[in-house]
Formats: C-alpha cells, sequence, structure tokens
C-alpha cells in the first residue's frame, strides 16, 4: 500500500483572522500532514440571503444571523490566501485553495452543481470529491461529467456530513463499495469525533484522508466542536503512518524481527523421564517441549515405536 495523502481541513477555523489561518498551516507542518485545506468563497456568491444554518450550525454561532452573513464573517480575501500560500511553500507544505492547486478538492455539497463541476472538468486537473449526502446514482451521474476529461484522476471520498458525524452512521464499508462499483482511488472524509475512525479507513485502503483542525475546539465558529486540536492531529498523523507500516503485503512469512524466536518458542520431542537403550518410544516416556532445536513434533507418529537410539536423561532432546 502506497502513503496516504493527509488534509488537514482548516476550512474556516480561522475564523476570518488571516494571523490565525497562518499560525493553522504552521500547525498542520509540525502535526505532519501531507496538506492544509481552506475553504475559499464569497459568501453572497455562494449561499442566497435566504439560506438557513445547519442545525450543527446553529448550536456553535449566533443563531439570529443567517448563513450568508455567518460567512461572511469567515471570509480571507484573495490577496491574504496568496500570502498564506507563499508561507506554505516555505515551510514546505501543499496548501489547497484556487491559487494554482496541484488537484481540485470538491465538497460533498458540489456533487450536484452540474456548471461547477463542468468547469472543473475542463481544468483537466485531478479531483478528489466529497461524496457525504450522495446516492450511488448521484455519484454515477458526476462521474458522467468528467468522461471527456479526467476521469482516470478522480479520487472519491466517503464521507457524512453530519458534524460531529455518529459512529453509527459512518458507514465505512461504503468506501469499499465506490471503490468495486466505479474504479476508482478511494478515500474517507471525516467528521466523527476523536482519530479512530480515519485510522480505521487506512486500514480498510484509503488513499487520502481529510479531518477538520482547530486550534482551539472551544473557540467560536461552525465547525470547531467536530475538529481535532493540534496535538490529537498530530496523533491522528502518527497512527496512521504506523497502520501503513502494519499493513505490510499480502504473503504471509515469518519476519525478519521474529525469526530469533521460532528455537525459543517451538517445541522439540525430549523425554519425558530417563529412558534406556533400547527401550520403546512412546507417549508414557516422551513428550514436548521448548526449545525447538530437535525433533519437530510434527514427527510425532514417526518416532513412537521406534527404539531408544541411547540412553536418555529427563528432558533430553531424542534423537533417532
Amino acid at each position: 500500500m502506497g502513503r496516504t495523502y493527509i488534509i488537514a481541513e482548516a476550512g474556516v477555523n480561522h475564523n476570518g483572522n488571516f494571523e490565525l489561518a497562518k499560525k493553522m498551516i504552521l500547525e498542520g507542518k509540525k502535526a505532519g500532514v501531507d496538506a492544509v485545506k481552506f475553504q475559499t468563497f464569497i459568501a453572497s456568491n455562494l449561499v442566497s440571503s435566504y439560506a438557513k444554518k445547519a442545525d450543527y450550525q446553529m448550536k456553535s454561532t449566533d443563531n439570529k444571523e443567517s448563513q450568508q452573513d455567518m460567512l461572511k464573517k469567515l471570509e480571507l480575501s484573495f490577496q491574504e490566501f496568496r500570502l498564506l500560500k507563499e508561507y506554505a511553500v516555505e515551510l514546505n507544505i501543499d496548501f489547497l485553495n484556487t491559487l494554482n492547486m496541484p488537484f481540485w478538492k470538491i465538497p460533498s455539497g458540489e456533487i450536484t452543481n452540474l456548471p461547477y463541476l463542468l468547469k472543473i472538468a475542463k481544468t483537466k486537473k485531478p479531483i478528489i470529491l466529497s461524496t457525504g449526502m450522495s446516492t450511488m446514482e448521484e455519484i454515477a451521474e458526476m462521474l458522467d461529467v468528467f468522461c471527456d476529461y479526467n476521469r482516470n484522476d478522480i479520487t472519491l471520498l466517503h464521507c457524512n456530513t453530519e458534524y460531529p458525524t455518529p459512529f453509527q452512521d459512518v458507514n465505512l464499508y461504503a468506501m469499499k463499495t465506490l471503490k468495486e462499483k466505479f474504479h476508482v482511488n478511494v478515500g474517507y472524509s471525516d467528521h466523527t469525533k476523536g482519530i479512530e475512525v480515519p485510522i480505521a479507513a487506512v486500514a480498510l485502503g484509503a488513499t487520502v484522508i481529510e479531518k477538520h483542525f482547530t486550534l482551539d475546539r472551544n473557540m467560536l465558529g461552525p465547525d470547531h466542536k467536530a475538529s481535532l486540536e493540534p496535538g490529537e492531529l498530530a496523533e491522528m498523523v502518527k497512527a496512521i503512518r504506523n497502520i501503513e507500516s502494519a499493513l505490510g503485503n499480502e504473503e504471509k512469512k515469518p519476519s525478519e524481527s521474529e525469526k530469533k524466536n521460532i528455537l525459543v518458542a517451538r517445541k522439540s520431542i525430549v523425554a519425558k523421564k530417563d529412558i534406556k537403550k533400547g527401550d520403546i518410544l512412546s507417549e508414557e516416556n516422551i513428550t514436548t517441549k521448548r526449545p525447538g532445536n530437535g525433533i519437530s513434533p510434527m514427527e510425532w507418529f514417526k518416532i513412537i515405536g521406534m527404539k531408544a537410539a541411547k540412553d536418555f536423561q529427563k528432558d533430553e532432546l531424542i534423537e533417532r
């Protein structure tokens, strides 16, 4: 298995503050992620003035304001994003927004936005696409949009968009269904609390992991409560890298580290009690004990009935 691409979703957890956004890039770098992703938007172009906030947004923001008003507070200018990208380049970490990205990351809410999908398809850049709230039919229809452009450069991220996602609604096996049905790379965009589920996703074959993070879960804002703090993000990255190493390959054989334990842990046929030369070897006078440097117990029935080749003391290795 290859190296999982880990995206730290900063999203709007900078709360519209440039210095906080810059610090998030630094913390992502310290945690060992491959990319820090921000959500770039102009609120009035993204949502109408009539759009309501999601339930989770109502719980963590001023519930008297509209979704558009909430998002306006979370905007960063394109000039600020340019400066953030320069900072990310200095730190040698990928920076995902609209500034010459190596690939597009499409959120779940855009999977039915045909004009948007077509514009992205025409760029012919690789695409990572979250599939939260989607049916298999909607995903198939979306993929048809990309057929004439870059169908082979798409990674589908299984996702549930509830913040935080209840564990019983994660349905990680659906990630495998996406891979088998659409023959694309798959990954997982996580909104659960904690780090267990993205780690499990890697064990199931995720090539990309996306996880929200924040500098402080107690900050006011729509996504902080379902995000990891920097120390937790670092723990997730470490655990994922350990799992990648542990997955290995499909060949079953003794590892180099355990070969030295074979003689120590396995058993040999030994004398159960003192045996005289010429005695018949039987279950009454032989048994199996460690170490494993003598006749293997797998030859038990070949040894039973033989005459002792010499005198054996109790626990001595039996010899032919």
